[in-house]
């Protein structure tokens, strides 16, 4: 039981992130604080008049986590009234995203809080917003949720026989002519296809996607790097989830590695070894990677009350205690909260994943280059998919 506390994949010192769990519930206990003084001064009365009986905000977000939201956020709502006396409800509203980005810009849906799979797209929401004229930055603080580094699944069988360490090999793989079948879900539908694109670009640069600029995407020799691997393509899925939900299902004749979250493979992993006697595994990109952290962003926009804000920062506490990273875990995530031990029984290799992850781990890329990633896409992508 040793291992259980050993953590390589972190964003955060583990006293760093205790003092800022603190942080959050000591600040808003003050703020409430405030609010009752001041709601005394102007109702002549105990301070609890000038306090909402209920808060109700909005939580958009992704589907990979919305088995863990959903499991998770019932018992939240009685925690906050226990504590504050105010009913709290939390809209739940589940969208991929891109599409999370574009209801936000439209303000189709008005969020308290916002958490797309990634924090590439962080930038991205607001370079957009600024385009629009709308001022400030919409999304300015953000805290990860849970961890999934991006990985290059496929089956034992193909690995044993193919040297795959990197997006590199899959590339000296179809300029060898290797008949290998490849697949991820579609960058512009898919927060994974996305992430998968950036990996590709990132080797074929040599370069971290931070450093993207904008006369990459025109370089012919990066062109060529990714169109060969993407020739190789059997599939693009609509999501990432479902994208390694059908490899599993339709197993190694239809398709031999795919680029999918970690938390994917382990999903998977027993239905797959069951269904055709071969293992899914994860191989992480020797030379980096990016983490799906699952960033948490309450929104700095005009339909946020300071109530919303208060309560959506409570919700950000509890989804970080350990009793709820710890559930996190049952469903394929590694717990952003350092304080909490990784389970051997979840990442092992039984399930096709590593305990501890080395290799080096990607910041984000600006706005300009995600959208310049969605302009190339046409020009890489396997026409007849």
């Amino acid at each position: 039981m040793e291992r259980r506390n050993k953590r390589r994949l972190r964003l955060f010192p583990k006293q760093g992130y205790i003092l800022m769990l603190i942080g959050i519930l000591i600040g808003f206990m003050i703020f409430l604080a405030v609010s009752a003084i001041v709601s005394q001064g102007v109702d002549g009365g105990s301070g609890q008049e000038g306090l909402p009986s209920s808060i109700n905000f909005t939580f958009l977000y992704t589907s990979e986590k919305d088995g863990w939201i959903k499991d998770v956020t019932p018992a939240f709502e009685q925690w906050f009234f226990e504590r504050f006396g105010i009913t709290v409800h939390v809209e739940l509203i589940v969208t991929g995203s891109h599409d999370s980005v574009n209801l936000i810009l439209h303000e189709s849906s008005q969020p308290t809080a916002w958490s797309p799979a990634s924090s590439i797209w962080i930038p991205y929401l607001n370079q957009k917003w600024s385009e629009l004229g709308k001022g400030q930055a919409i999304a300015t603080d953000s805290t990860p949720l849970v961890l999934s580094p991006v990985v290059i699944a496929g089956w034992a069988s193909f690995f044993e026989n193919n040297n795959v360490t990197n997006f590199k090999d899959l590339y000296r793989l179809a300029n060898e002519g290797t008949d290998f079948k490849y697949g991820h879900p579609d960058p512009l539908l898919s927060n994974g296809g996305v992430m998968a694109e950036v990996l590709e670009f990132a080797e074929a640069l040599g370069k971290k996607p931070e450093e993207f600029e904008f006369s990459d995407f025109s370089n012919d020799e990066a062109l060529e790097f990714v169109r060969a691997i993407e020739s190789k393509t059997v599939n693009y899925g609509k999501s990432t989830g479902f994208f390694g939900k059908w490899a599993s299902e339709n197993g190694p004749t239809a398709i031999d590695c795919f680029t999918v979250y970690e938390s994917v493979v382990i999903s998977n992993a027993e239905t797959a070894t069951t269904k055709w006697g071969d293992s899914l595994v994860a191989i992480y990109p020797e030379d980096g990677t990016l983490l799906s952290d699952h960033p948490y962003v309450i929104l700095n926009a005009t339909w946020v009350s300071e109530y919303q804000k208060f309560a959506a920062s409570q919700y950000l506490y509890y989804l970080l205690q350990e009793t709820n990273q710890d559930t996190a875990q049952e469903y394929g995530f590694r717990p952003a909260n350092p304080s909490v031990p990784l389970d051997v029984n979840v990442f092992n290799e039984e399930n096709g994943v590593a305990f501890e992850i080395e290799v080096p781990t990607y910041r984000p890329l600006s706005g300009e280059s995600m959208e310049n990633l969605f302009t190339v896409w046409a020009s890489v992508k396997n026409p007849g998919v």
